[in-house]
């Protein structure tokens, strides 16, 4: 038989395991959350996503609270939005205003949250003490203090998903803050540059530095584009961000993100090169057309009809004249594992030799 709880007065069945949060967004009915990651261990350190369980005299935090069978949730009512109110004002006064949000493609869902249960905007604003790294000399990946809420999403993704700690809460009191060993570059830590803790900030205090020096505004609506990263056969899912009135309408890809958890194979997570490697797109030195080398020996362009023709013509001369085993086929790893799959059927199948690698051994 299966179990029950209450949520909002109606009787809703529990999947085994699931928190409260979850279960009401399975059910279509979201609360403010913004330490949360399904990824991650449950911590209720934002506490944007607290609830009513009756008979507790406290509100809960949705995450961090079991579904268990014949409690009663209640996840809206005067007290919870007072609640919510007066905290997502406490979070406006130390960060950054909305005006100043728009300088970076990251969307502050901490402002976008705020404008929803319409928190007021008139608290007096103070200074911010947390600690920034000034000119960390990584390519990738900026800190900026002032829009930081510590809900603490990019040290524990570093260190429960990436398990390389690279950042971790350093300080104490109003200055705890991001911190690296010794405040090093991350380029001198452990950290990887994966940019998972730039995916996972609700505020953008992580960002990426190249949109950031590109100015890339929201107002610009970068369009995502779902694609498959080709570094190599895995095949991670990723989302290339791409603006379209740039190149002369062609278009260019101006960031690169990851897909929500639960995507699979990559479960929303990306390593350096899918991520942040894509300069090579709209590279001046990319070949975009087949070239063959004519009878003078310089390479022009053709037809992928007649390059390829070319080339089988050519594998089969060798192999003719000087048998299959004369020939080997390098795949790259930045192939599927179907286009891989295909060349080596290609080289045992078709030649009848088993030379054939490609880096990845996929």
């Amino acid at each position: 038989m299966s179990k029950t709880l209450k949520l909002n007065g109606d009787e809703v069945e529990i999947v085994a395991g699931e928190s409260v949060l979850e279960l009401a967004r399975r059910m279509g009915q979201e609360i403010p959350s913004l330490c949360h990651d399904p990824r991650l261990k449950a911590v209720g350190a934002c506490r944007t996503c607290l609830v009513e369980v009756e008979g507790v005299r406290r509100l809960v935090p949705s995450c961090a609270t079991k579904a268990e069978e014949g409690i009663a949730v209640t996840t809206a009512n005067a007290r919870i939005e007072r609640h919510q109110k007066a905290l997502f004002a406490l979070y406006m006064t130390d960060n950054v205003d909305a005006s100043e949000t728009d300088d970076s493609s990251d969307p502050s869902e901490l402002h976008a949250l705020a404008e929803r249960v319409k928190a007021p905007t008139t608290w007096p604003r103070m200074q911010h003490k947390r600690f920034q790294r000034a000119d960390d000399r990584n390519p990738y990946i900026e800190y900026r203090a002032d829009r930081c809420i510590l809900c603490a999403r990019c040290t524990r993704y570093c260190e429960e998903v990436e398990s390389v700690s690279a950042i971790t809460l350093a300080g104490r009191g109003a200055e705890t803050t991001i911190a690296t060993a010794d405040a090093r570059s991350l380029l001198d830590t452990t950290c990887e540059l994966c940019g998972g803790c730039v995916d996972v900030c609700p505020t953008g205090a992580m960002t990426e530095k190249k949109p950031l020096a590109l100015k890339l505004l929201p107002a610009r609506k970068l369009e995502k584009v779902r694609t498959t990263c080709n570094y190599c056969g895995v095949g991670c899912q990723m989302d290339l961000n791409v603006d379209r009135t740039a190149n002369n309408g062609r278009g260019v890809v101006a960031k690169i993100t990851s897909p929500d958890a639960g995507v699979l194979p990559n479960d929303g997570n990306l390593c350096v090169k899918g991520r942040f490697a894509y300069q090579f797109i709209d590279h001046k030195d990319r070949l975009t057309k087949p070239l063959v080398r004519n009878q003078e020996g310089l390479l022009e362009e053709t037809s992928w009809d007649n390059a390829l023709q070319i080339a089988a013509e050519g594998l089969k001369k060798v192999a003719k004249r000087h048998g299959p085993d004369s020939l080997g086929f390098v795949s790259s790893s930045r192939c599927t594992g179907e286009e891989n799959y295909l060349v080596q059927k290609l080289s045992r199948a078709v030649f009848g030799t088993h030379n054939v690698h490609q880096c990845a051994a996929t």
